[in-house]
């Protein structure tokens, strides 16, 4: 295979990550969907992830890039770590399809979550998927393609569960707990573990103090804390299901 600069070499299905690194531009063929792989650790073998081991100036027009100008802005005439180096830090380029795709594809994990993580105040039911889409669009709901799509999901609730927002009725599912102790506990934490409670089903005082109730999964960790801690292990905290 010719190596030197100038060689046209013309590749196809490819993905591209550029980078700008000493006033120039570098750039590496790449295996769709490869990218992503090595970025989370599942790939690291570089003849799996690039289509060619080369780096360039051009990827489409073929164009590969001197050495004299990668050893220098990389400061390595490793070629390898100078591409280990484009792939970690440079920048994927999706062409407006995949951006399409991917845009789509990420709307409706968005979605999915926030319909495992709430139910209609209204009904207790779960919303679908299409429903929520729907509602996504509605508000103008933009889903960035270079977050997670959990924290975008946090949002798009914290979004539809103000008292403004009339499209669709939401609120967080909350976990149904029981939680029981002794009686001297209980007058020492039961003001301040209720105070972390969104409703009380059951609450009885006798030798123990036992109490069902029901909690946004976020307090779960503190309420349950809170108990080991002041009974030093003797109280319980159950999961009983989610409403």
């Amino acid at each position: 295979m010719n190596k030197q600069p100038g060689t046209q070499i013309k590749l196809t299905n490819v993905s591209i990550v550029r980078m700008k690194k000493g006033g120039k531009r570098f750039e590496i063929a790449c295996y769709q969907n490869k990218v992503s792989e090595f970025r989370s650790g599942v790939e690291t073998d570089l003849s799996e992830i690039l289509q060619i081991e080369q780096i360039f100036t051009n990827v489409p027009k073929g164009l590969v890039a001197k050495k004299d100008d990668w050893t220098k802005c990389f400061q390595t005439d490793d070629l390898n770590k100078a591409i280990e180096e484009i792939l970690r830090k440079g920048e994927l380029q999706i062409n407006n399809l995949e951006r399409t795709h991917q845009l789509s594809s990420l709307s409706r994990e968005i979605a999915t979550l926030v319909s495992e993580m709430t139910v209609d105040p209204n009904t207790n039911r779960k919303h679908t998927v299409g429903m929520i889409e729907k509602t996504m669009s509605e508000i103008g709901f933009s889903v960035k393609s270079d977050k997670p799509a959990k924290p975008q999901a946090l949002e798009l609730i914290k979004k539809l569960s103000t008292e403004e927002n009339t499209t669709l009725p939401i609120r967080r599912s909350r976990m149904r707990i029981r939680i029981t102790m002794s009686n001297k506990d209980a007058k020492k934490i039961k003001d301040q573990l209720l105070k972390e409670v969104d409703e009380v089903e059951e609450d009885l005082m006798d030798m123990d103090w036992e109490a069902i109730v029901q909690i946004s999964p976020g307090a779960f960790r503190t309420i349950t804390d809170l108990v080991n801690n002041e009974t030093k292990g003797k109280g319980r905290v159950e999961v009983m299901g989610n409403v």
